[in-house]
């Protein structure tokens, strides 16, 4: 039968990790206030659906991955909930030994996710910390690797968002120097600079920010998670509060894969 699993909520990435799981174990999302798109993400990935949270409380282990502003509501969510909770969301330390308040029954593992959605080995890492034995093991032969650290709860998600920090700040930075370029009307020359100059970079290559753009509404809350820890530990939060503005400018292009790099550009312009 394999253990069972709760899976809260699958977006984009949740529905790629739920199917690596489904392939050998029962894994259940919960249909009720979800929309279409989280429903065929659901079904692709051979997940089962359930009415409502309370069908996950017999479950072995939840695992939660949603934008980091829900994550604390979504632990509220099944806070009664005694098995392995896995919170794999981009939050600060602080907020992922919240978790643990919020479940005092449950054993709560702390997870930090480096990369796009699995579906190919050697692009996705999956940190985890705390009690994290009994989780490592359920990936054992997928495409997702899976590195347990030493240390309590919030070292995964100190990892993560230290990543973060530099990983995605390096697009707003790029979009920055690009609208200012444009501005100015000297765009297509520093485009043609920066490739030749930084061609591996989101500044020489930046097609990527359209990437960047259309999940930028997630990595808003992100940066506010990034800024949170910065000041937990005593560094200075504006660098990231900064990029998390340039992100507030492209909330309107939430998922929009018909946005390209002018209209983003533009956006940045008030």
């Amino acid at each position: 039968m394999g253990t069972s699993i709760g899976l809260l909520h699958p977006g984009a990435m949740g529905a790629a990790i739920g199917g690596l799981l489904a392939d050998r174990h029962p894994v259940s999302w919960v249909s009720a206030g979800r929309g279409p798109a989280t429903r065929r993400r659901a079904e692709e990935a051979g997940l089962t659906e359930v009415a409502d949270l309370a069908a996950l409380a017999g479950c072995d282990v939840i695992l939660s991955v949603c934008p980091p502003s829900a994550a604390l509501d979504v632990a509220r969510s099944v806070a009664g909930f005694t098995g392995t909770y896995v919170d794999a969301n981009a939050i600060s330390p602080r907020h992922a030994e919240e978790i643990g308040e919020i479940l005092p029954r449950a054993t709560v593992v702390d997870g930090g996710i480096v990369g796009p959605p699995p579906r190919t080995a050697g692009t996705t890492r999956l940190y985890l910390s705390g009690p994290a034995a009994g989780v490592a093991g359920l990936f054992d032969g997928t495409a997702l690797r899976v590195v347990p650290l030493d240390g309590p709860v919030g070292r995964a998600s100190a990892l993560k968002l230290a990543f973060a920090s530099y990983n995605k700040l390096t697009y707003a930075l790029a979009a920055q120097a690009h609208a200012l370029a444009e501005r100015h009307g000297v765009g297509g020359e520093l485009r043609e600079l920066a490739a030749d100059v930084l061609p591996d970079t989101p500044f020489g290559a930046p097609g990527g920010i359209t990437s960047a753009g259309r999940r930028a509404w997630r990595w808003e809350g992100e940066m506010a998670e990034i800024a949170a820890a910065s000041a937990d530990a005593g560094l200075a939060p504006e660098l990231v509060t900064a990029a998390q503005a340039v992100f507030a400018r492209w909330r309107d292009h939430r998922d929009d894969d018909g946005v390209d790099l002018a209209a983003l550009l533009r956006a940045l312009v008030t």
